[in-house]
């Protein structure tokens, strides 16, 4: 592609995070060219000659390394950190023609997707290579689409939990050399010592090494450039809501196991949503969510300090450490919806404060769902008000269990929990 001059920016843009575009759309075109460990020699005649004619390319140390030495563009690094610098990268290359290396499939967790993110779509032109993933489940005779893939190149390695926990084969992009011992390790932890996983290395290369272990004796890390495999081999839990209670730390500021449970599956989450989760105590909520859809987001507002640690011990040990965790409610409320707002809500502490429910309705994205909790009289009696003014369902969750009674059982009723759904209506459009 040839950089216009200038930065680019338009207000006439969506600038939406989801929808990409945050520069103006230009005739010129971001060529995106994956490249494998195999090098230059690889890539087909087109993406090659596109190297060649270029005035610079730009992609990691590694990648411009496999270059030639008779290619004459400016080899560009990936400013680092990536983000805060991208933009600034591309405008001290205005007016030069420059393409971008990405690894195998830049599409596949890769700089394809974060250039099309910041400049739209019909400014990035992607030329793909076979992904990592693709090579590892070639190697191991593994169907591709029934394969999960997981990346610890930008999530902590807790995040493979819940893949672990669903008992399925998966891979994981290692982010570096320390990430298969981080992954043996995480393994060793969750009951799963005796997991088949197999280390594959420098995939298309000529030094490319698929070497198999378990868990407890794991092959040996040869390169930073890898691909893990694992088949669990341990205790297992379900990924749908209703996680028993013992699995949290807390201190008494939990939603139980069956309401929890309830409660989740009235706020339908959906892919790509994201949840606000407010008075988040233990976190369950939010947690249990991003359990269920691996492509949403939550964030819990909590004013206590204590409970936002504990919150995030919990996502962590549940393999949600992406859920993030705000101040109080209403003070951080407008903070984050200016970051996004939330497709769906939920209120199960702090409903009888001064403007929770008012503030989180406003920033609540039109079409979007409420659910609120409410256990005290005063909690209830601000759930009848509200939906008279805005409608929606109210309903009882009553919860009995068993309980010893000498010799004898009987049922014992946990405190009610009255839950008020309401979704806020969408503008009517002109006809």
């Amino acid at each position: 592609m040839t950089i216009p001059a200038g930065d680019g920016r338009s207000n006439d843009v969506d600038s939406s995070p989801n929808r990409g575009g945050r520069h103006r759309h230009s005739d010129s075109v971001i060529d995106v060219i994956g490249i494998g460990a195999g090098g230059f020699a690889e890539l087909g005649a087109s993406a090659q000659a596109l190297i060649r004619d270029a005035d610079a390319v730009m992609g990691s140390t590694r990648q411009l390394d496999l270059l030639p030495e008779d290619v004459a563009a400016q080899r560009v690094p990936y400013p680092r950190p990536l983000m805060p610098n991208l933009h600034s990268t591309f405008e001290r290359l205005a007016g030069q023609t420059v393409v971008v290396l990405g690894s195998g499939d830049p599409m596949f967790h890769g700089i394809g997707t974060t250039l099309i993110r910041e400049f739209g779509p019909k400014r990035v032109r992607v030329w793909p290579s076979a992904s990592s993933v693709s090579l590892a489940c070639a190697r191991l005779g593994w169907a591709l689409n029934e394969t999960q893939a997981l990346s610890c190149v930008t999530q902590p390695v807790a995040s493979i939990i819940p893949a672990v926990e669903s008992g399925h084969p998966f891979v994981v992009l290692g982010r570096d050399r320390q990430t298969p011992d981080e992954v043996w390790a995480l393994l060793c932890a969750l009951g799963h010592a005796e997991a088949d996983v197999w280390l594959l290395s420098d995939l298309g290369s000529p030094s490319e090494v698929v070497a198999k272990g378990t868990a407890a004796s794991p092959p040996q890390t040869l390169s930073a450039l890898n691909v893990i495999a694992v088949v669990p081999h341990g205790p297992y839990r379900s990924l749908l809501p209703g996680l028993d209670d013992e699995a949290y730390d807390n201190d008494g500021q939990l939603t139980k196991q069956d309401v929890r449970a309830w409660t989740v599956c009235a706020l339908q989450p959906h892919a790509g949503c994201h949840l606000w989760d407010i008075g988040g105590g233990s976190g369950s909520i939010g947690i249990e969510v991003l359990r269920a859809v691996p492509s949403a987001s939550a964030t819990c507002f909590e004013k206590d300090p204590v409970r936002g640690e504990r919150i995030r011990f919990n996502a962590s040990r549940l393999g949600t450490p992406r859920l993030k965790v705000a101040g109080a409610a209403p003070e951080a409320l407008a903070a984050e919806a200016a970051v996004r707002r939330p497709d769906i809500v939920f209120i199960g502490g702090g409903l009888t404060a001064d403007n929770v429910f008012e503030s989180a309705w406003e920033h609540l994205v039109e079409g979007g769902l409420l659910v609120a909790n409410a256990v005290t009289l005063e909690s209830e009696q601000r759930l009848a008000t509200l939906r008279l003014a805005y409608g929606g369902q109210l309903r009882r969750i009553e919860v009995y269990q068993e309980h010893a009674v000498g010799s004898f059982t009987t049922m014992r009723p946990a405190l009610p929990v009255t839950q008020w759904r309401v979704r806020k209506p969408r503008p009517e459009r002109d006809s």
